[in-house]
This record gives structure tokens, sequence and C-alpha cells, in this order.
């Protein structure tokens, strides 16, 4: 199923529940033979904002730890829109929440189609981006700092930080000079938590999305392939003129 098609099938198993239970409670005082079909109506539509939340209150009823419902919503809009567009292959969201310190475990790999958390781990930002919050973005060249908004996942490679995973940009002017930049998910020694307990906060990137060694295996391999990667944060320039984000309810 899309996740349209999900949101919707949500959206009519909460509203049919309720009209059920309403038009139940009417129909027991009523002769069978005055019941007829056009008795029986369907309740209003949902918002997409209440779908949105329908679909986080499904992921919560079975994770702990879950992002902000802003960055789920935000990132739940993108991915919509993304795979209106055919961009989607593999049914997986994953949400990077720079409005986090780095001392914060702040990356969430989302399957969408069992609404289970896969991964809740730690991610490094760029050296320009920050000391443990990340502040400064952009989408220059040899900036050294962290990129916004959404990504699609693709090919692997083996570079000077072992595997790491090409992310493609998808929005001019944020993020859409990442694989010129090589900005990639890679596995590093400064974005494992120990790292933390010797500096107070995790190490500094180029601008890539790095995060733990021990994990760096399993999680390129469940995200690669066109999944979508929503790197988030409060940025004021950047929730206002997101394509994906505007068109639509941003949260």
């Amino acid at each position: 199923f899309s996740m349209i098609n999900k949101l919707t099938i949500l959206a009519v198993f909460i509203t049919a529940s309720f009209a059920f239970t309403t038009k139940s409670e009417l129909f027991e005082n009523t002769p069978k033979e005055e019941i007829t079909e056009n008795s029986i109506t369907a309740g209003p539509a949902l918002s997409e904002a209440e779908e949105i939340n329908l679909l986080y209150e499904a992921f919560s009823l079975n994770n702990a730890n879950m992002p902000s419902l802003t960055s789920f919503s935000n990132g739940i809009l993108g991915y919509t829109k993304l795979e209106k567009e055919n961009k989607v292959e593999k049914q997986i969201l994953t949400i990077v929440d720079f409005s986090l310190p780095s001392t914060e475990k702040r990356m969430w790999v989302l399957d969408m189609a069992s609404n289970k958390v896969l991964f809740h781990t730690y991610v490094a930002h760029g050296t320009n981006t920050g000391g443990n919050m990340a502040t400064a973005f952009s989408n220059t060249p040899n900036s050294l700092q962290s990129s916004l908004g959404f990504y699609v996942t693709a090919e692997t490679y083996y570079g000077r930080n072992g595997l790491s995973l090409f992310i493609d940009g998808m929005e001019k002017g944020f993020n859409s000079n990442a694989r010129d930049r090589y900005v990639v998910i890679h596995g590093a020694d400064y974005a494992n938590p120990d790292f933390i307990k010797r500096n107070g906060r995790l190490g500094r990137s180029y601008g890539c999305p790095a995060v733990p060694t021990a994990l760096t295996q399993d999680i390129i391999d469940t995200i690669k392939g066109q999944s979508v990667l929503f790197v988030y944060h409060t940025d004021e320039n950047y929730v206002k003129k997101s394509r994906y984000l505007n068109g639509s309810q941003a949260i």
C-alpha cells in the first residue's frame, strides 16, 4: 500500500468505528422496517493533520521512543509527496532531528509498512553547523555544514569512511548539491556514544549525517535503494520555503 492508502485506511477504520457505535445506539429503538441503506451514512472525512495524528498514535503504540509529532508530521508530508512522484521504492522514512543536541539520540528509522521504529540512534552534524547544537545549514560546497530537507537514498560505495551511502537531495537551494559535496551516510568513531562521555558532545563531520560504527552496516542496508531521509530543524527559512512542506499543511 502507498502512504496515501495507508492513511486513508486508518481514517476509514476510525471513522467507521465511530459511525458504527453511534448508529448502533440510534437503531436500538428503530423498527427494522424503517432501517434502509440510506440510514447509514459515512462520518466526516478526516483532515490531513488528523490522519497524520492517527498514524503517529499507531506508531506510538508499538514503540517507546518516537520523534516529535512536529518532525514526524512534516516527515510524512514530504514522504507522501515523494511517493506520489514515484521516487520511493522502500517504505522506510528516516527522520534526523537536528533541533535536538548531539548528545541525544536524534535519528529514527521508521518502517512505514509495520509502524515500527527499526533504529533510534545518534547522528553527527557538520563541523560548521554548530557545537552540541546544530544552528547553521548550507547547500554550498566546502561549507562543512549540514543540509536540511528531504533526500532519497541511492547506492552504496566504499570510501575513506568505509561503507557509505549516497543520498540525493530533492530540494533545490537546500540540499540539491549533496551528491557533488559527497554528503553521504557513513559510520564514524566520533558518532559513537563513547565520544560523548569523553568530550561532552558528538564529534562533527564535513556535513554528512554520520552514524555509530556498530550500526553503520545495518542502517545502510535497511535504508539504501530509494527510501526517504528527512533532515529536520525548526529553521524558519527552510520551513517557509520547502516545496515539500508548503502547498500542504505544514505543521
